[in-house]
């Protein structure tokens, strides 16, 4: 299964990028430490969150299959390009929080869960994936 996506540049450094079957809408912007104006997500950017929201779609699927009690799911991911060229992601920091209350061996399966998502899986050797797993219960 295929899907379409388009992309149409806007201003100097910007892309109107389109999701085909939705129609939604996004803009990105090159960074200023790359001639752009950091307006907006930069292309790396997007693929760097898009490890996140991966992977914590990938948890919620998945508890919900396996009725593991989970709230929700937050993130922080934090991106380092190479010092060296080509121009490119080189790290990937992730901190995901858990909403659950869940025993340790779910905890675990939720961990194991987060490393097969799609993104992750397509991300390759070349770029250093660091993660950490916290418990977050709601007040």
């Amino acid at each position: 299964m295929s899907v379409h996506m388009t992309g149409q540049s806007v201003g100097a450094t910007g892309m109107r990028l389109r999701h085909g079957p939705s129609g939604a809408e996004l803009v990105t912007a090159a960074p200023v430490d790359n001639g752009g104006d950091g307006s907006s997500f930069s292309p790396t950017d997007l693929c760097a969150v898009s490890l996140g929201a991966c992977a914590s779609t990938i948890v919620r699927l998945y508890a919900a299959r396996a009725g593991i009690s989970l709230a929700g799911v937050r993130f922080e991911v934090d991106k380092e390009m190479s010092a060296a060229p080509p121009r490119r992601i080189a790290r990937l920091t992730v901190t995901y929080w858990f909403d659950t209350t869940c025993d340790a061996t779910d905890f675990t399966k939720l961990e194991r869960a987060a490393r097969t998502c799609p993104v992750r899986l397509t991300l390759g050797p070349d770029v250093e994936v660091v993660e950490q797993f916290q418990r977050e219960t709601a007040a």
